[in-house]
């Protein structure tokens, strides 16, 4: 069985053997003996002895081994085989590891066989204060209200120590504060802190740097500490009331402004923060606090007076008014330090302006009879200057509102005249706007309403022009129509229109009138036997009176057209139909008639169709060029591959026959002028032999140009052609029945060629020669 013996006398047994041979264990002092402690952070040079193992069965001979494994075997933890002493081979950091857990067996030396079971044991590492107290969540910040009481809590701080709470004082923790005193202190036991000062404010100082200290040891000498920094600011409370800075504001204002400009701001000041320092101003005396208002600026927090009526220099020069700021909420805590309110005066003194005229009405309303004459008074308007120095007002009419200039106004005194005629019935109203000026300010108008007065200056005339349709058959003694009458002047009261025939008509035998004293009158029939055929129309002339002041007539006429009517009386046709002739002619005259005209758009067809046939081949024949002919049959061409024959465009173009052309079988180097004598030429005086002789003029009296002329006629004779070749020139070298003697008489010219082939018998018909003379 195992002993333990335990080193530095922490760990001390006695063994005695039972009569069983039992060893018999007996603990002092609470010993454990299956525990072993060394200390952690030793620093000597050697290793620790930690304790020693011991069997009974191990009588010093040697042959026993011990054996230690678990944590820390062999590493931390060594063991003597033959002793059974532990030692300790590195320095212990408790707060790494506080207890390591080792087996110890005894084996036979020689067999390594087990002599007893394995024994478990502890060796716990025994703290030293190694480790100084730490504040993990600082620095801190908090917040407490400003003017709180002595002992308001403020927050609490903590720290740690990693040494061993249950082993001495290395984990006993004091706080103390460093820096805050003597705002604030901190409970030693449980890092609170609080207040310390009472009324501290936050308008003074708002916040506070405290450091705290933590120290383990019980604070006391010797031991460890650590420190942490608390930032403390002081919160807002409502305990300052608003104040003004001054006792009274003077203010002004011109008489020229209009309602809702500013006047002018003001405001108290309070040092409190947000709610707190809000303000809210109101007018609550003063003589003026019908003519300004007080409303707040939401970003700066003033109070802005403004006029809500205009004031006048001339009535009032001053006004004083009263306003309050007051706090709108309050802290209960500190209401007795109140009233959180302030008061001052506002002296608003009038500025005098050079204001426009004032017309002593707002607006004017006259009347004017129609068709006055030029310059008839419509009325006056008057206009005063309100001001102290009460300048003279002159008065004119804004064309703009008098496009047609109707009316004109007296510069000095405002009396409107009119300028024409005026005619109720074109424009019953005129509004027109006068203006009033004085020196050196701008001008104010006024509206004038004019309104045209009517004078019986119209005659009446029928309401509507319809013609009356009556029948044939109509009865007498029918009302065939009820007329009325308009009239564009006004209507007096009882006034109305009377109807009469005219003198002229008045004794007629067909119609009658009846005036039915409503400005109506009814038209009667005073016959029968109305006819188309006789007459289809008539015309009956009323005069109509519109007894006015002065009374005006005048004739109308009616038109009545007699119309076909059924035994309904429902008229069928009203228009006039053409009498029928006693005399007609015939059928078979109307017949022959277009017969006739048939025949005769027949002849006038043919024949323009046989003019056209007769003037086509006529018109070709006009448009036939006989030189163009000639210089076709007459060329000497190399065949149907020759494109390069003789140009005509030149005979068919006699103006340019006079003028340079460029020779086309060479590129000249050198353009020559026109020769003098050599203008162009008439087209109708041009003839073609003239044409070619001029040409061969020139070119003999050219020194600088050789014939190429007849290059360029017979320089290409052409292949392929039927006709074969027409030219001479290589007749020299083949076998030719030709006679060239004639070439003797064509002049020195042709010597050359005379020559050449006059020497041949060669026979040529009369017929050929002919055609190469020509």
């Amino acid at each position: 069985m195992f002993a333990l013996v335990g080193h530095l006398s922490l760990h001390r047994h006695r063994q005695r053997t039972g009569k069983e041979g039992q060893v018999l264990h007996r603990s002092k002092r609470g010993w454990v003996w299956n525990q072993f402690f060394v200390i952690e952070e030793y620093t000597g040079p050697d290793p620790v002895l930690v304790g020693r193992l011991h069997s009974d069965v191990d009588s010093g001979t040697g042959y026993i081994k011990y054996i230690l494994s678990g944590e820390g075997a062999g590493t931390i933890f060594v063991i003597d085989d033959k002793t059974g002493n532990i030692h300790a081979t590195k320095t212990l950091d408790r707060e790494e590891q506080a207890q390591y857990t080792l087996t110890a067996q005894a084996v036979d030396r020689d067999t390594n066989k087990p002599l007893e079971p394995p024994s478990e044991f502890i060796v716990k590492v025994q703290d030293i204060n190694d480790n100084p107290p730490e504040f993990l969540h600082g620095p801190y910040y908090a917040r407490v209200p400003e003017m709180s009481n002595v002992g308001t809590s403020v927050m609490q701080v903590t720290a740690t120590d990693a040494d061993d709470p249950t082993y001495g004082n290395s984990a006993r923790l004091v706080y103390s504060i460093l820096q805050g005193q003597p705002y604030f202190s901190v409970e030693p036991q449980t890092g609170i802190i609080r207040t310390a000062l009472p009324n501290m404010d936050r308008e003074a100082r708002q916040e506070y740097d405290v450091v705290i200290q933590a120290k383990d040891m019980g604070g006391h000498m010797g031991g460890l500490s650590g420190t942490t920094e608390v930032k403390i600011t002081l919160t807002d409370v409502n305990d300052n009331p608003p104040k003004f800075t001054e006792s009274v504001y003077p203010m002004s204002v011109s008489e020229d402004k209009v309602p809702g400009e500013e006047v002018g701001r003001l405001k108290a000041k309070d040092p409190d923060l947000g709610d707190n320092g809000l303000v809210n101003y109101r007018l609550i005396d003063g003589d003026g606090l019908s003519m300004f208002e007080l409303s707040t600026d939401s970003e700066t927090r003033e109070a802005v007076i403004k006029l809500k009526k205009m004031v006048d220099y001339e009535t009032k020069r001053m006004y004083t008014l009263k306003v309050e700021g007051s706090n709108p909420h309050i802290d209960p805590q500190f209401i007795a330090w109140g009233p959180y309110k302030d008061e001052a005066t506002i002296k608003i003194s009038v500025k005098d302006a050079d204001e426009p005229p004032v017309f002593v009405a707002p607006s004017y309303t006259f009347e004017v009879e129609e068709n006055a004459p030029e310059g008839t008074p419509v009325g006056r308007v008057h206009a005063k200057d309100t001001d102290v120095a009460n300048n003279p007002v002159r008065y004119m009419i804004p064309r703009y509102t008098d496009v047609e200039q109707f009316f004109s106004v007296n510069a000095e005194d405002g009396m409107i005249t009119t300028t024409r005629p005026l005619d109720r019935e074109a424009q019953l109203w005129h509004n027109i706007s006068v203006s009033a000026t004085e020196i050196g300010t701008c001008d104010t108008k006024v509206r004038v309403n004019i309104k045209v007065k009517d004078v019986n200056d119209n005659s009446p005339e029928f309401a509507t022009n319809n013609e009356v349709l009556m029948c044939e058959t109509v009865s007498p003694g029918k009302v065939i129509e009820t007329v009325s009458a308009v009239d564009k002047d006004e209507m007096a009261h009882r006034q109305h229109f009377t109807f009469s025939l005219a003198p002229e008509v008045a004794h007629n035998h067909n119609f009658s009138l009846k005036d039915n004293r409503d400005s109506t009158a009814s038209i009667y029939v005073l016959r029968k036997g109305f006819s188309r055929l006789t007459q289809d129309v008539y015309y009956l002339p009323i005069e109509i009176n519109d007894n006015g002041f002065p009374a005006l007539s005048s004739t109308n006429t009616l038109t009545i057209r007699v119309c076909s009517c059924d035994s309904k009386d429902t008229i069928l046709s009203c228009n006039v139909e053409p009498y029928v002739l006693p005399a007609g002619l015939s059928t078979g005259a109307l017949i022959a008639i277009l017969a006739c005209i048939v025949i005769l758009l027949a002849i006038v067809v043919l024949f323009v169709a046989l003019r056209r046939q007769k003037k086509e081949p006529l018109i070709v024949f006009e448009e036939e060029d006989i030189r163009e002919n000639i210089i076709t049959y007459d060329d000497e061409g190399g065949g149907e591959e020759d494109t390069e024959a003789f140009d005509i465009a030149t005979l068919q173009n006699p103006d340019g026959a006079n003028g340079f052309l460029p020779r086309k079988d060479i590129k000249p180097e050198l353009q020559y002028p026109l020769r003098p004598g050599m203008g162009p030429t008439a087209a109708n005086s041009v003839d073609v032999d003239d044409f070619i002789k001029s040409r061969i003029a020139e070119a003999d009296s050219d020194p600088t140009a050789p014939p190429y002329d007849s290059i360029q006629i017979y320089g290409y004779e052409g292949r392929g052609s039927l006709a074969g070749s027409l030219s001479s020139l290589e007749s020299v070298t083949t076998e030719s029945d030709l006679d060239y003697d004639y070439l003797q008489s064509w002049g020195p010219r042709f010597k050359k060629l005379a020559d050449l082939y006059g020497t041949k018998d060669c026979s040529i018909d009369d017929t050929e020669r002919s055609q190469r003379e020509d």
